[in-house]
């Protein structure tokens, strides 16, 4: 059993960054790929990021590449969302999820656990 709680989100203005971060419990976290995923009122929950266990190897939606960095500490139990550049369209609630398969994947149904999620909202 895992459980994460994410943090850090908030309101910012457009151009402007934020980090988020994903506390898991357990001793197992290395052991779980991680991703992030959005979902904004009325729209699906959509894949934005997600990293590997072990070596780390990270994945993007074309969406956030480039502005969003994806990055794991496995001494913290703990995986990070920094977003920079952000844009209007970034608003959402950003949920963590956890996959015990290797890579992960862009697809939420595969994800094990969820975080209860932050709200992100960038104004214009």
């Amino acid at each position: 059993q895992v459980q994460l709680v994410e943090s850090g989100g908030g309101l910012v203005q457009a151009g402007g960054s934020l980090r988020l971060s994903c506390a898991a419990s357990g001793r197992t976290f290395s052991s779980y790929a991680m991703g992030w995923f959005r979902q904004a009122p009325g729209k699906e929950r959509e894949f934005v990021a997600r990293i590997r266990r072990g070596a780390g190897t990270t994945y993007y939606a074309n969406s956030v590449k480039d502005r969003f960095t994806i990055s794991r500490d496995n001494a913290k139990n703990t995986v990070y969302l920094q977003m920079n550049s952000l844009k209007p369209e970034d608003t959402a609630v950003y949920y963590c999820a956890a996959d015990s398969g290797y890579s992960g994947s862009y697809y939420p149904n595969d994800y094990e656990y969820w975080g209860q999620g932050t709200q992100v909202t960038v104004s214009s």
